[in-house]
């Protein structure tokens, strides 16, 4: 059980600061520009803190700048994109404002990615170079790149990526490849100067592609822009009014807009600090929030639901934490008291949004009653001093349309969730097509949502038009599986639908028509796709089906949500 938290000041009071910090010198900002400023005001404080060392601004302002100049030294140019394969260790923050130090586009590669999912970014990106681990979590990064681009140590990416000049490694264990460039060199090549290096990024250019799949099944680079990322991130802090000096604790990835968002870029405008966790152990992070004096915690439900299991089994000091945000799929109505009673949150948020809207563009109010938690994703974030006085003060604004008409729904009836706003992207890099694809013809963001916004303004979602699903709050394509799937060679048919899973919010369940005569083997299968995808693609059911038992409409397309509720009951009646 938890002690009382430390009480936190009124709303208002920690909202005033926030302006009082940053209306004098509100401008349009790159991230580098955001980060020099909070530099310069809490140089001394701490801004990542892990169990071995404790960063401050000024050391990883020193940092970065180090990495900026070695990027440039390595003929990285304005506009470039510089890719990343890196876990949440501290060498990501100051890499990646390092990168934006150059003027640079940072390209964050999610590292449970396999060979080709890997080659499939660096190629796609144009990256002109990588920073990747050596090993992680069983992954070995570079086995994959030797595979990929043999020779990869003195060529870059040879005839494979031509785009690619050099490949830099971050060792996560202390061995190192030899004649592999390393990321302490890449910071040697920053030279012995001083500080001043000035980001020639424009604040509407983009400052990352992070890649999200797609509705052809292959990832799409969203582009995010400096501006966009910086105004969201203020409007985060400012809803969930920020007192001075918040910590953040998070093993959410910081390739992810939730954890760099909602957690690093956030902890800026309040000087405040992050203690990023490479990987999630719910021990951890009760042990990490009692150690580190932790004041808000960034979890995902599966996540919430394992850490609440923890602390009912064991006591920690947790009257540092006041803050809870759990979002990223549904959790169980009961979860909100346990919430209060175990970990003593005395402010609860839930949130919704998506890459394509930088991060959360609704989001619970601090004083809102436990009530909401259980029905919807809160509303849209006000923003402050960043906010669009066109848009009312928020940075994105939603409508609902029907499904079939496109006509916009009166508050409270179901449709499609379509956005825009600052925060929403300009499209997908180097697609022009799914780009088109993505908005309706007056510039209207479609989300692929199903829910309502009611009278007072909350947003609620009820489903989903996309096929996409959360697997441990990661984003998955049904037909990125299926492909794989279909290259197997046993395998004539395959479809992938979600179906509830406790603790991973959705995992995947498969019907596959196999060659006649030919004997299934499911284990065999999953072991196929776990070779071939992340972790959270693979899917956790195959369902052996005859071609004529799949459900059908009439033009002969397969109707998924009948297969769902078939996987459902299997389930339920103890199929594996």
């Amino acid at each position: 059980m938890a002690r009382m938290t430390d009480r936190l000041p009124p709303v208002e009071e920690r909202r005033r600061r926030l302006e009082e910090t940053w209306r004098p010198r509100w401008r349009p900002r790159t991230i580098d520009q955001v980060f020099a400023a909070a530099a310069d005001l809490y140089p001394e404080r701490p801004l990542v803190i892990t169990d071995e060392r404790t960063y401050t601004y000024a050391d990883i302002r020193h940092w970065s700048t180090k990495i900026g100049r070695g990027l440039i030294a390595s003929g990285i140019k304005p506009g470039d994109h510089v890719a990343m394969d890196m876990a949440n260790f501290p060498e990501f923050i100051a890499l990646k404002f390092g990168i934006a130090r150059a003027g640079a586009v940072a390209v964050p590669v999610n590292y449970l990615l396999r060979r080709d999912e890997v080659g499939y970014v660096l190629e796609q990106s144009d990256a002109k170079v990588f920073v990747t681990m050596n090993r992680f979590r069983g992954m070995d990064y570079l086995e994959a790149l030797d595979e990929l681009v043999p020779g990869w140590e003195h060529h870059g990416g040879g005839e494979r990526f031509p785009e690619l000049r050099e490949v830099f490694v971050f060792s996560t264990d202390g061995d190192h490849r030899p004649g592999a460039p390393t990321l302490d060199d890449l910071v040697g090549r920053g030279g012995t100067g001083g500080e001043a290096l000035s980001s020639p990024a424009d604040p509407s250019s983009p400052a990352d592609i992070v890649y999200t799949s797609g509705t052809t099944g292959k990832p799409k680079g969203v582009l995010v822009t400096h501006d966009s990322l910086v105004r969201i991130a203020y409007a985060s802090a400012y809803t969930r009014a920020f007192q001075d000096g918040r910590r953040i604790l998070f093993s959410l990835p910081l390739y992810h807009v939730f954890g760099y968002v909602e957690g690093l870029l956030c902890a800026l405008y309040a000087g405040g600090a992050v203690a990023p966790q490479a990987t999630f152990d719910p021990l951890a992070t009760l042990q990490g929030i009692e150690r580190h004096r932790i004041n808000e915690v960034l979890l995902v439900p599966t996540m919430t639901l394992a850490v609440l299991d923890v602390a009912r089994e064991k006591t920690f000091d947790l009257s540092s934490l006041s803050v809870v945000f759990s979002s990223g799929g549904q959790s169980p109505r009961s979860v909100w008291q346990e919430v209060r009673d175990l970990l003593g949150a005395e402010e609860i948020f839930t949130a919704y949004g998506m890459t394509e809207t930088t991060a959360s563009t609704t989001c619970m109010q601090p004083d809102d009653p436990i009530e909401r938690l259980m029905t919807g994703q809160g509303r849209l974030k006000p923003a402050g001093v960043a906010g669009e006085p066109d848009l009312g003060g928020v940075l994105a604004t939603y409508k609902v349309v029907d499904l079939v008409t496109g006509a916009e729904l009166p508050p409270g009836a179901d449709g499609e969730l379509l956005c825009r706003g600052p925060a929403v992207t300009a499209g997908y890099y180097k697609k022009p097509e799914e780009t088109a694809a993505a908005f309706t013809p007056d510039g209207w963001l479609r989300t692929g949502d199903i829910g309502h916004i009611d009278a007072d303004g909350y947003l609620s979602l009820t489903g989903r038009k996309k096929e996409s699903y959360r697997c441990g709050g990661e984003l998955v394509m049904p037909k990125e599986i299926e492909e794989v799937l279909l290259s197997h060679p046993g395998v004539v048919q395959a479809h992938v639908v979600p179906v509830p899973h406790r603790r991973m919010g959705e995992v995947g369940a498969a019907f596959i028509v196999f060659e006649e005569g030919l004997v299934s083997d499911p284990d065999a299968i999953i072991a196929y796709c776990r070779d071939r995808l992340a972790r959270f693609k693979v899917p956790a059911h195959i369902f052996p089906i005859a071609d004529v038992e799949l459900p059908t409409s009439a033009s002969g397309k397969i109707q998924k949500f009948l297969l769902t509720e078939r996987a459902t009951k299997l389930l339920e009646a103890g199929a594996p």
